[in-house]
């Protein structure tokens, strides 16, 4: 097979420790073309993350791995989150450099884009990059260093690092509140610290928040309704959020229920809020 990058390999270790729960490292050096000692090194990184452990002679997923709190989050709302990278992906074009963050919507619209071709998309989630690899026409770019136990994905220094490298054409994130006084929010320090070093070099910055993150309180500012171009959730926000998206200039989209017609992008409020 193609050699791959470290951040792809180390994404689909994971993935093959879903389909066998053992894997010895002779068999994994051979199958992606590197060294033994290459792979153990894998599995040092990997073992931070709780979903993978060294046992003799090779690796072994944990017995914790298909509960992990990631895919709990998943889960939850999933429906919601569908609606809304379905929705977000109708923001994308061939030919686009995405950076999505390691958010759960952001893991459904990578699903959602697996058909777009000539898309370059960077990530720092192991998960997402395992919904990128191998789709025709998309070329993959992981962050590496340590893993998050929880997230899946990389957070420290050498991830900020790796992406500050980009100006993707969107930068699209995922939320943990939304509010209109404070703006946009998280409650993990080292996830907000990420997503706060993606501003700067972002051209146009793609927020996905479900309708529970409206009655949040998220404690660590990330961004202002003015750093957002667009804003993708699933309910019309509360009258509060859409007045100062407006006057932000911050465009909302709402995804349809099944089977209805979708919203402008641009909410007014009189049109769609009432009095």
């Amino acid at each position: 097979m193609k050699q791959l990058t470290q951040g792809a390999r180390l994404a689909a270790i994971v993935q093959l420790l879903e389909e066998r729960t053992f894997w010895p490292v002779s068999e994994l050096a051979d199958r992606f073309e590197v060294s033994e000692e290459t792979i153990r090194r894998d599995a040092r990184q990997l073992e931070q993350s709780g979903v993978v452990q060294k046992v003799h002679g090779g690796l072994s997923a944990t017995s914790n791995k298909i509960e992990a709190p990631y895919r709990l989050r998943l889960r939850e709302n999933a429906e919601a989150k569908q609606r809304i990278a379905q929705t977000a992906a109708s923001l994308v074009s061939e030919g686009m450099t995405l950076l999505l963050d390691s958010g759960t919507t952001c893991h459904w619209l990578a699903r959602s884009l697996s058909h777009v071709r000539n898309l370059t998309i960077v990530t720092n989630s192991v998960e997402i990059a395992w919904e990128v690899l191998g789709n025709p026409g998309q070329r993959l770019l992981l962050a590496g260093g340590p893993i998050d136990a929880d997230y899946h994905a990389a957070f420290g220094a050498e991830a900020k690092a790796f992406c500050r490298r980009f100006a993707p054409d969107l930068t699209i994130l995922s939320m943990g509140a939304v509010d209109a006084v404070r703006g946009f929010l998280d409650f993990d320090a080292g996830e907000a610290a990420f997503k706060q070093t993606l501003l700067e070099q972002a051209r146009n910055i793609v927020v996905l928040a479900d309708h529970t993150k409206f009655t949040r309180s998220g404690f660590i500012q990330v961004a202002t309704f003015t750093d957002v171009q667009d804003l993708v959730t699933d309910r019309v926000p509360p009258a509060d959020v859409v007045r100062i998206a407006t006057a932000s200039n911050t465009r909302v989209h709402v995804a349809p229920e099944p089977g209805g017609e979708r919203y402008p992008g641009t909410i007014r409020l009189a049109e769609n809020t009432g009095p």
